[in-house]
């Protein structure tokens, strides 16, 4: 199946990527910046995870052209206007495209290139999962020009573990993306030529699961982590039984008992 692409100025939105209706793939394309995250891509972006949220599609994949992820912010853009009301906006924006990546139903994969730096490792932290390939590094390098990079902290250390995070913080060096994945900031590892059809197999097995139960499980995991655990675990188990509710799990259920596939309507 051939993918429907639509562009916005930065921003390249493909549906059925990979072959896969429900999958639709943004890419930014600032190529020659490295996909550094200036205002109008970051406005892109924002427009583009918008509707995909209204949409029918079941995974988002995140990637970037050229020959890197993302590179963070775009610093000569941060440069030429130093005020304090221009970088409190600017990073005001920068938390509302992540947090709206959160906050998707669809759960969303980073396809991982090149570097990831800065805002653009936060951006991979962000996302629910993250496919990168073996030649991938990352770094929070702020810190190397005098400036902590606060905001990417927040996810990094809710993916890594807070030594692990604090290193990557406080010295600004490079991991590769082996040492990424075993600290936790990506799920699997590839060859760059492998890329491709390793995020695939992963939105393939996310599409073959019933939508309801994707959906709302994505929205309990993140809304249970910032509980307490007696809050969490209500939470969970009333999350839980409007699940077993479902048609699709109704089905799912009795499948198993009948030792069968289950038969999903969807």
């Amino acid at each position: 199946m051939n993918a429907e692409v639509r562009s916005l100025s930065l921003v390249e939105v493909e549906h059925g990527v990979y072959g896969l209706p429900g999958v639709t793939r943004v890419t930014m394309k600032r190529p020659d910046a490295f996909n550094a995250l200036s205002e109008a891509l970051l406005e892109d972006l924002q427009t583009a995870l918008n509707q995909i949220g209204k949409s029918d599609a079941r995974v988002v994949v995140i990637a970037g052209a050229g020959r890197a992820f993302c590179a963070g912010h775009d610093l000569k853009e941060m440069r030429a206007a130093p005020s304090l009301a221009y970088y409190q906006s600017l990073f005001n924006r920068c938390t509302k495209l992540m947090l709206t990546i959160q906050r998707l139903p669809q759960p969303v994969i980073a396809r991982v290139h090149g570097i990831a730096t800065a805002a653009g490792c936060q951006l991979v932290a962000m996302c629910d999962l993250a496919v990168a390939a073996d030649t991938a590094r990352f770094a929070v390098s702020g810190v190397n020009l005098g400036l902590f990079c606060a905001t990417p902290s927040v996810p990094l250390s809710r993916n890594l573990s807070r030594k692990a995070a604090l290193e990557m913080l406080l010295t600004g060096d490079f991991i590769d993306a082996v040492h990424a994945k075993q600290q936790g900031l990506v799920n699997r590892v590839v060859p760059l030529d492998a890329l491709d059809a390793e995020v695939s197999r992963l939105a393939s097995s996310i599409c073959a699961k019933p939508v309801e139960a994707v959906r709302a499980g994505k929205d309990l995991f993140y809304r249970q982590a910032e509980m307490g655990i007696e809050a969490a675990y209500q939470l969970a188990g009333q999350t839980m039984a409007c699940n077993m509710m479902d048609d699709s799990a109704l089905e799912g259920v009795q499948a198993f008992i009948d030792k069968r596939p289950p038969d999903w309507k969807q």
